[in-house]
C-alpha cells in the first residue's frame, strides 16, 4: 500500500505540474524550473533562496532551448536575475547589475563601438557628442557658482624633500571636500600638478599606499593633491555613508576634481601645461570621466578600472548614467576620450580589467593611431595581482610621470636606479585631518543633510 501511495502522489504531482496552458501563461514556480534545468542539462545552480522565493515565472517550459546557457538568459532575464560560470557545469544566480555585463558582451560592445568611427574627424565627432551628454548627465552647466571662500589649511608638516599640508575646499555652498597637499621643498621651478581621488579601498587618502604615492610625486618635483571620496573620510562629517551610494555622488566627485584643479592652478609654480590625475578603482573612474570632460588634464593612468564590461559598481561612479551616453558607452571608449594625450592603463589578472591585453588595449590603440600618438598610450598588465594600487602598480605610475613629465627621477631612486619609497613618511590618521580629531572645526556653514544638496543640484 505504502508503495502505492508513494507513486499515487508522483502521479499526481506530474499531473499537476503539467496542468498549466496558455490560459494561465503556463506559469510555474522559478524554483521548479532551476530544478529542470539542472537535471535536463546536468548543471548545478547555486543561489541565495531569497532570490527566487515565490517567484512564478510565465511561459516557462517555452523558454528552454538545446543551449543552457541561452535557456538561462530566456527565464533569468525576465525575472532581474543574472548568473556567472563559476566551473564545469556551475554557475551562480545574483539580482540584476546595471553596471555589469559579461565579458563577451563586453567585446561585441567595443566592436560595435569601432565601427562607428574609422578616422580622427568621425571620433571628433563622436567625442564631442558623448562629452556634451556627459556633462548634461551629470547637470554640470547648471550647478551654483563655485563658492569664493578660500580653502582652509592646516597643520604643514615637513619631511624629507616634501610637505604636507591638510586642505578643504567649499566645492559647492556648504559642501567641503578634504585633502592633502604634498609639494616639493625648495623647488622654485615650475611643478606639474597631480589630482589624486580616492578609490575604495577601505581607508581612504590616509591609506599606507596613498601616502606613499603621492609623497613620492612630491619628491620627484610635482604638487600632488589626494582627496576624499563624497560621503567619505571628512565628508562624513557632513554626509551619512548612505549618501555616498547616491547617484549625485557621481556629479558631486566630478565637481570637486574640477574645482580642486581650479585652486592648484593658482599656485605659484603651477605649470598649466602639466597637469595629471591618477586613480585606483572608484578613483581609476573618476580618472577616466575627469580627463574625458576636463581639456585641462595633460595625463592620466587610470588603475584597475579600464573595463569594457563593468561600468563601476557603486553609483558614485555610474549613478548619473553617463554610460548610456552616446546611445551606450563604456570605461574603455570613456578612457579613449582623452587621446591624443599621453595615458597609461594598469590593470591585473584578478578583476574586470584582465581581459585588457586582447580586448580593451587594442581598442585604445586604434583610437590613439587616428592622432598618430600611439606611442603615449600605455598598458602595464600585472597578471598575477589583483584590485589595488600596489608597489608594481606604483612603481610604473613613476616611471611614466618621469618620462612624460620631465621629472626628477634621481630624487626617488636608491643607489642601485630603483625607486625607492623608504624616505617617505607615513603619517597617523588623524595628523592629516583638516577639521581635527572630532570634527571639531568644521565650518559653521556645512551642510550636514543630503537633502540640501539635492535642492541645490536639482
Amino acid at each position: 500500500m505504502k508503495r502505492i501511495y508513494i507513486l499515487g502522489l508522483a502521479v499526481l504531482s506530474v499531473t499537476k505540474t503539467y496542468a498549466q496552458t496558455s490560459d494561465d501563461a503556463f506559469k510555474k514556480p522559478l524554483k521548479d524550473i532551476i530544478q529542470e534545468i539542472e537535471t535536463q542539462y546536468s548543471v548545478k545552480i547555486r543561489y541565495p533562496e531569497e532570490l527566487v522565493k515565490d517567484r512564478q515565472i510565465t511561459y516557462a517550459e517555452w523558454r528552454f532551448r538545446p543551449d543552457v546557457e541561452q535557456t538561462m538568459s530566456n527565464i533569468f532575464a525576465s525575472q532581474d536575475i543574472t548568473f556567472t560560470k563559476e566551473g564545469d557545469h556551475k554557475y551562480k544566480l545574483q539580482a540584476f547589475q546595471y553596471h555589469l555585463k559579461t565579458p563577451k558582451e563586453g567585446k561585441q560592445q567595443l566592436d560595435y563601438l569601432a565601427s562607428l568611427y574609422d578616422n580622427q574627424s568621425n571620433w571628433e565627432q563622436r567625442k564631442a557628442e558623448l562629452k556634451s551628454c556627459m556633462r548634461s548627465a551629470l547637470k554640470l552647466d547648471k550647478l551654483p557658482a563655485a563658492p569664493k571662500s578660500q580653502p582652509i589649511i592646516t597643520n604643514k608638516r615637513t619631511f624629507d624633500g616634501y610637505t604636507v599640508e591638510n586642505v578643504a575646499i567649499e566645492t559647492l555652498p556648504g559642501v567641503y571636500v578634504c585633502g592633502s597637499l604634498y609639494k616639493p621643498t625648495n623647488n622654485k621651478a615650475l611643478m606639474p600638478v597631480i589630482l589624486n581621488p580616492d578609490g575604495h579601498f577601505g581607508d581612504g587618502r590616509y591609506r599606507k599606499d596613498s601616502q606613499l604615492r603621492c609623497a613620492m610625486q612630491a619628491r620627484m618635483g610635482a604638487m600632488a593633491f589626494s582627496y576624499d571620496l563624497f560621503a567619505w573620510g571628512e565628508s562624513l562629517l557632513q554626509f551619512q555613508s548612505v549618501d555616498h551610494r547616491r547617484s549625485l555622488a557621481n556629479t558631486i566627485q566630478i565637481v570637486n576634481g574640477m574645482r580642486i584643479l581650479d585652486w592648484l592652478l593658482t599656485q605659484k609654480n603651477a605649470d598649466p601645461n602639466r597637469v595629471a590625475v591618477t586613480g585606483g578603482s572608484g578613483g581609476g573612474s573618476q580618472t577616466m570621466l575627469l580627463t574625458a570632460i576636463d581639456d585641462r588634464i595633460d595625463l592620466s593612468v587610470p588603475v584597475v578600472m579600464t573595463s569594457s564590461y563593468h561600468s563601476g559598481g557603486c553609483p558614485c561612479e555610474s549613478g548619473m548614467g553617463v554610460h548610456l551616453c552616446g546611445h551606450g558607452t563604456n570605461n574603455v571608449e570613456i578612457a579613449a576620450m582623452a587621446a591624443p594625450r599621453p595615458q597609461l592603463v594598469i590593470s591585473d589578472g584578478k578583476d574586470w580589467t584582465q581581459y585588457v591585453p586582447e580586448n580593451e588595449f587594442p581598442f585604445l590603440q586604434r583610437t590613439y593611431g587616428f592622432y598618430g600618438s600611439s606611442a603615449v598610450i600605455k598598458n602595464v598588465h600585472l597578471s598575477q595581482e589583483g584590485h589595488d594600487y600596489g608597489i608594481n602598480k606604483r612603481l610604473a605610475l613613476y616611471q611614466f610621470l618621469i618620462d612624460q613629465f620631465k621629472l626628477d627621477a634621481k630624487k626617488v631612486q636608491n643607489a642601485s636606479g630603483q625607486f625607492d619609497e623608504s624616505k617617505c613618511t607615513v603619517e597617523k590618521y588623524p595628523a592629516m585631518y583638516v577639521f581635527g580629531e572630532k570634527g571639531e572645526t568644521l565650518p559653521k556653514n556645512a551642510i550636514r543633510s543630503f537633502d540640501e544638496v539635492e535642492k541645490m543640484i536639482h
